[in-house]
């Protein structure tokens, strides 16, 4: 759902920045999964959270000062699948995305995505096929369909691109 960017303030909040539609949906849950590097995941219950700008800034049971928020810096944080909203139909959440197939309209497969990675612009789907690996903007009318039932996503995107 995001990573912390850092302490917020002098009481030990932490900043959040969001990953896909934005902070509204992270900022309403009371439960934060939280990992660092390769560490296991641990459950921290947030006490408060608001949306401040594009991030959420948020106060962690246990967490009372800077120098405390600080050792989360770069933390990813999730929340309980059950926690999310229900999907409506043709929605999807962007981590079922990763391992499905995805070839191109034409038919070409282009592999399998890997992971979906963001930089600012329209999430991008890390696709690999053997050794060559391709990024491709997860956005219409790149995007053109995706069945996560039956595992496949098309795209308007050809191998040589």
């Amino acid at each position: 759902m995001g990573r912390v960017a850092g302490p917020w303030g002098v009481r030990g909040w932490i900043k959040v920045v969001p990953y896909g539609d934005g902070p509204a949906g992270l900022a309403a849950q009371r439960e934060w999964w939280l990992r660092s590097g390769d560490q296991k995941w641990r459950s921290l219950r947030v006490t408060e959270a608001k949306v401040h700008g594009s991030t959420v800034v948020a106060a962690i049971e246990g967490i009372a000062d800077p120098e405390s928020a600080a050792t989360l810096n770069g933390s990813e944080v999730a929340v309980p699948r059950g926690a999310l909203p229900r999907l409506r139909r043709g929605e999807f959440y962007l981590d079922d995305l990763v391992g499905l197939e995805v070839e191109s309209s034409s038919g070409a497969p282009l592999g399998v995505v890997l992971a979906v990675e963001e930089y600012g612009g329209p999430p991008l789907l890390r696709v690999g096929q053997g050794a060559v690996e391709r990024l491709i903007p997860c956005v219409a009318p790149i995007l053109e369909s995706v069945d996560v039932d039956g595992g496949g996503i098309v795209v308007a995107w050809e191998p040589g691109y």
